[in-house]
């Protein structure tokens, strides 16, 4: 086995078993709070600092990451997040909203400075050119995601078995075994020798500002109905725990699913939607068939319209059950797993290596403010609104992520004609 594959491996393994943790504590809070008596807007409330602190980790993360290594960042927030576990396991009676919002916070930092580490990680490993960083990518984020919805069902098994307390303690034994893989990265992996300054976090490149604004409506648009909407609204009908637990699960597995499966259907040509048709470079240091572009973007983000659109108006029709809801979301699902696999790629093809970990960390932190916003309107519109204004806002965000992704088309075209192949 080769160093890079090592390196990918030892990665890959500790952000599995993070995102198990990480999905089972969303699943967790949520039905253990509404179990408690807790409103829908109020439960919304206990991930505010959870996403807040997201933005903020992922902008100082990527900096950091590019002065100590990823492997210190990977390592600390894998700390952080057992140190957040155990903070959730004390009675009851403690578990004020303030102080679960601060143990999310803490679970928020660690998240992104996990995820930030692992991403940028793969952009330096993946060395076999962009065939090779597409498929390592999609693999490490469909296989997360996957995983991910495995914890939300083992939260909900967990709470029933052993409580919201004893399911926090397993979970943070589970974690130590991640933190110990991340002790066999080298020694300032990842780290730079020019140091950057604090004010190069904020990326200045184009391309990299008009895609995180992309993923910004995106990850809104999935999160509005996600967080808080869709679990209380399947309670409200009559779900037990254990139903929604393991919906949402099943929803992001296949997520994760069609994400990894991501390269092989898109098509390595990106047929139909290819900007080097005639063969030539895109002037990024791409060739034809490398990975997909903008133009893929677009289409998979306007393509989200369409399952929103029939919810919308089966709703307004009152021809919308419950199980209805769960199908058109679960398509929603697949055309969104497409988009996200391209986004998750396209940061990476935009980023050169010295600045692969100061651009991830600005994208996710572009992800971590669309997953706020869509987690306050999750819990907001579902109170006030009903299921129907969570898939209306849902909507209106999926309409502005398709736009913001028509920018980077222009902006594709010009680093193209910048190229000597379009002269």
């Amino acid at each position: 086995m080769n160093q890079a594959l090592r390196h990918y491996l030892t990665i890959t393994g500790n952000y599995w078993l993070f995102t198990l943790t990480d999905g089972a504590i969303r699943m967790l809070v949520v039905l253990h709070f509404y179990q408690l008596g807790y409103s829908p807007f109020t439960i919304a409330m206990l991930f505010l600092f959870y996403e807040f602190f997201g933005i903020v980790t992922n902008l100082v993360g990527g900096w950091l990451g590019a002065r100590i290594g990823l492997n210190r960042t990977m390592q600390l927030g894998t700390s952080l997040q057992i140190v957040a576990l155990l903070m959730l396991t004390v009675p009851d009676a403690w578990l004020t909203v303030a102080f679960v919002m601060f143990a999310q916070a803490l679970s928020g930092i660690a998240k992104d400075l996990n995820k930030m580490s692992a991403k940028a990680g793969v952009k330096l490993v993946a060395r076999e050119g962009d065939a090779q960083l597409f498929r390592w990518v999609a693999w490490i984020t469909g296989s997360k995601n996957a995983l991910k919805g495995a914890g939300f069902f083992l939260g909900a098994v967990l709470l029933a078995a052993l409580g919201f307390q004893g399911a926090m303690g397993l979970l943070a034994a589970m974690l130590v075994g991640g933190l110990a893989m991340t002790l066999t990265l080298p020694g300032g992996f990842g780290a730079i020798k020019e140091k950057p300054g604090f004010r190069q976090m904020f990326s200045r490149e184009p391309l990299i500002n008009w895609l995180a604004g992309a993923r910004l409506f995106l990850f809104g648009a999935r999160d509005v109905w996600f967080v808080v909407a869709l679990p209380v609204f399947l309670v409200s009908i009559g779900w037990d725990f254990h139903w929604v637990g393991a919906y949402l699960a099943l929803w992001v597995i296949g997520y994760g699913v069609v994400q990894a499966l991501a390269p092989w259907l898109l098509g390595s040509r990106r047929a139909g939607v290819d900007l080097a048709r005639d063969g030539a470079s895109d002037g990024l240091g791409h060739g034809p068939g490398d990975g997909p572009g903008a133009r893929t973007a677009v289409f998979w983000s306007f393509l989200l319209i369409l399952p929103l659109g029939a919810l919308l108006l089966m709703l307004a029709s009152g021809q919308a059950s419950g199980w209805a809801i769960t199908l058109g979301l679960a398509f929603f699902g697949v055309v969104f797993a497409l988009n996200s696999a391209t986004h998750s790629y396209l940061v990476l093809r935009y980023s050169p290596d010295v600045k692969a970990s100061q651009n991830v960390g600005f994208y996710y932190a572009a992800n971590a403010g669309g997953r706020l916003l869509g987690t306050v309107l999750s819990g907001a519109s579902y109170q006030w609104l009903g299921i129907a204004g969570s898939l209306g806002f849902a909507l209106a965000f999926v309409l502005l992520a398709g736009a913001v992704s028509t920018r980077l088309v222009a902006l594709e075209r010009e680093q193209q004609c910048h190229s000597p192949d379009c002269l």
